[in-house]
């Protein structure tokens, strides 16, 4: 069958139960071909198909019959629209012609192939009518208010015919349905029809005796479900299809999604051990924390599962039994081949550069997305199978952009929060996405959308401005948490809530923290202490850079060398006095697109020691190997500076780490901060540089080299105090907070009644 709708006040209307339940069935079943037809304009009809929630219509007949194009590629049906094109005589002359005629006020909405006006009915005078006959053009007065001049013989009913002819269906297997007179036309045409419940009068009216045509009781979707058992579409199945039953209800309350299990897996023989993270930053400890008080949970993440080795996949395991008695690891079997694209290739290929504004590196291949589909389908599958009646399901990470889609249609009950890790960039970086429109259609299936600052959650909602009408709903001031105009990624103000296709979603800003904790414990060790003897005895009479990251084009690594370069130039007499220590943590094996960079890494740093080096010491010293927390933090406490110059860094918490060793020990040394890293935006008392200016670069440098003591103990004072603050348990509550006030506003419910 085809059914042939309108928009607003049928397919876009009716009980969300309804609606629901018509979009599943024409999505599962093969048997219909959906065509909106509708009086608004194509532009205005596309934010629509960025809704996964909707099915995406076969076709689209748009500008009141004036405009035919295919849903999937949105070109035009040819030869149907060049025969409208033929009839049309041009957007101008119409213009003029009727430029003299008083009571027209032109429609500011996107229009093609027609003309349309607001007005009066007694500004349809007779020789209005015949100065549209004379321009070969049909007139069109709708719902006492709306004129259209169209193309003779054009309208929604026209249009259709046609198509329906063109593709060749028999006029038995076509459905209609409307809810005003401007949908007269395609009743018109003797298709079987449905006059949808709470339709205009004047409509009711002129169908009242058509035998071919349903005036439905329920409104909308519910309507067309009426007329499509009342007339008997789709056979035997007809309105009865269900979609089938992913699985039963899980009793999860919360039900945390991350691309890591709470455990490290690895193999010993024939068996797989599991065991605690080593993760120094403290997120999976954190996110375990809120299951620590008996609550109900999942945690949902991939684990590689090879078939051919024999061993069974256990879906469930236990996490901590003693800790965490009710929380299981719901794990979504992928092999190996699946994870390489998915995460290793596509993610870092396509993903990674684009947001952090390097799209020129971006590969797109369309395999790869179907692959990234796949992969985010089965996260919300085990989802939706984990979580109990209207749980909180918490999403973590552009790997997982697609999952709120899915997962929106499996579980319509759900309360659906993410937190954006990695930098969200502005729009005209952003929509070099080639699937821009089903990424944000899909993350605006959330409830709660957390970035790290303003910056990054202001850019979304641009992002948002191209792709559909948005509201704002509410907006905050930024200071004084956040710098304003004190950095490249500050801003004044941020939007805490929009309106989208009428569904509220919250927006907000959480810098991640890091667990103290765990940092001042690693700085009591033993060890610890032992080996920060050893490099203070090595790096005698020394002032030590020290620079921390992994091997990625983001992080600046070659542009920090040259401007090192740049000032043992500039400042002969630092010669001797000062090393730049280099730790470049290796990417994954599977990972060849750093091979050049690293490279060129090697060769600046053999330069620049072959230039500058003297008996004992060396200006670079350059470690390409992963560090343990616990080796680092030594390096921490013996850094005069840290210097962190990433391009375009979503956070840093390098940066943070730094902060805290100082702190906890009463240290004085100082944080040079490139202001593209996000935590630049949190954190006062960092000595700011620009890593695109190599000349700021250098001089910053030489500020954070040379400055008093005082001032120091001053800055790094304001530093940990927001570092000690902002912690890692902080992060979390007030993120889960911040859903649930965001939850009870957009449901009305009272405080404390969320999970």
């Amino acid at each position: 069958m085809i059914l042939a709708t309108d928009l607003d006040g049928t397919f876009l209307a009716g009980d969300p139960e309804n609606r629901q339940r018509l979009y599943n069935l024409i999505s599962a079943h093969p048997g219909i071909k959906l065509v909106f037809v509708t009086g608004r304009g194509l532009e205005v009809v596309v934010p629509l198909l960025s809704d996964p929630t909707m099915p995406r219509p076969d076709y689209i007949v748009c500008d009141v019959g004036a405009t035919l194009v295919d849903g999937a590629t949105l070109q035009s049906v040819y030869p149907l629209q060049s025969d409208i094109e033929s009839r049309w005589p041009g957007e101008q002359s119409v213009l003029q012609r009727l430029a003299g005629f008083d009571g027209l006020e032109r429609q500011t909405v996107p229009q093609q192939r027609r003309c349309s006006y607001f007005c009066e009915a007694g500004a349809i005078t007779d020789e209005l009518r015949a100065a549209v006959d004379e321009l070969g053009c049909d007139l069109l007065f709708s719902a006492e208010m709306y004129l259209d001049v169209l193309p003779p013989g054009v309208n929604k009913g026209s249009t259709l015919r046609k198509l329906v002819e063109h593709l060749g269906v028999a006029e038995e297997d076509v459905l209609v349905a409307g809810d005003t007179l401007n949908d007269l036309s395609m009743y018109e045409q003797g298709f079987k029809g449905v006059c949808v419940g709470e339709s205009e009068p004047a409509l009711l009216d002129a169908t009242h005796d058509r035998a071919r045509v349903l005036h439905a009781r329920l409104s909308g979707c519910g309507g067309i479900l009426e007329a499509i058992a009342h007339f008997g579409f789709l056979g035997p199945l007809g309105v009865d299809f269900e979609l089938p039953d992913i699985s039963a209800q899980g009793k999860a309350q919360l039900v945390m999604v991350y691309h890591r299990l709470p455990y490290e897996e690895v193999i010993e023989g024939d068996h797989v051990v599991r065991r605690p993270p080593s993760s120094p930053n403290g997120i999976i400890p954190t996110l375990l924390s809120f299951f620590a008080n008996g609550q109900k949970g999942s945690w949902v993440a991939w684990s590689v599962h090879d078939p051919r080795e024999g061993r069974a996949f256990e879906v469930h395991t236990q996490v901590d039994a003693e800790r965490y008695p009710n929380l299981v690891a719901a794990r979504v079997a992928l092999t190996k081949q699946d994870v390489d694209i998915f995460y290793k290739r596509f993610s870092k290929e396509a993903f990674w550069p684009t947001l952090h504004t390097f799209w020129e590196r971006a590969v797109f291949r369309e395999e790869d997305w179907q692959v990234f589909l796949k992969v985010n389908r089965l996260f919300a599958e085990r989802t939706a199978a984990e979580a109990a009646e209207g749980a909180l399901v918490w999403l973590h990470d552009y790997n997982l952009w697609m999952v709120p889609s899915f997962l929106r249609r499996l579980r319509p009950d759900l309360n659906i929060a993410f937190f954006h890790h990695t930098y969200f960039p502005s729009a005209d970086v952003f929509n070099v996405l080639p699937w821009r429109r089903e990424i944000i259609g899909s993350l605006l299936q959330c409830d709660y959308i957390g970035f790290h600052i303003p910056r990054q959650s202001e850019n979304f909602v641009d992002v948002v401005r191209g792709v559909a009408p948005l509201e704002v709903l509410e907006t905050r001031a930024c200071a004084p948490r956040y710098q304003t105009y004190g950095c490249a990624v500050g801003i004044e103000a941020m939007t805490t809530a929009i309106s989208v296709h009428g569904r509220r979603i919250g927006l907000g800003a959480h810098p991640v923290g890091l667990d103290l904790g765990r940092v001042e414990q690693v700085v009591k060790e033993p060890e610890c202490q032992n080996l920060m003897d050893e490099l203070r005895k090595q790096l005698r009479g020394v002032r030590v850079v020290l620079s921390v990251e992994r091997l990625d084009y983001t992080k600046g690594i070659l542009a920090k060398l040259l401007a090192f370069e740049a000032l043992l130039d500039a400042h002969p007499e630092l010669v001797g006095k000062v090393s730049l220590l280099t730790i470049c943590v290796p990417a994954a094996k599977e990972m060849t697109v750093y091979e050049t960079l690293l490279a060129d890494i090697e060769r600046a740093v053999g330069r620049i020691n072959g230039r500058f080096s003297r008996v004992g010491w060396s200006p670079v010293q350059f470690f390409y190997r992963a560090f343990p927390f616990r080796e680092l933090v030594p390096y921490y406490l013996m850094a005069d500076v840290m210097w962190i110059t990433p391009l375009r860094d979503g956070l840093n918490l390098v940066a943070k780490e730094y902060v805290a060793t100082q702190g906890l020990c009463n240290g004085t040394g100082a944080l040079v901060l490139s202001e593209f890293a996000g935590s630049a935006a949190e954190l006062h008392g960092a000595l700011l540089t620009n890593p695109h200016d190599p000349h700021d670069l250098r001089d910053t440098l030489y500020i954070g080299l040379t400055l008093g003591k005082a001032e120091r103990q001053a800055r790094l004072r304001e530093l940990y105090a927001t570092v000690r603050h902002n912690d890692i348990q902080r992060w979390g509550d007030e993120f889960l907070q911040a859903v649930e006030d965001s939850w009870r506003v957009a449901v009305d419910v009272p405080a404390g009644q969320v999970a």
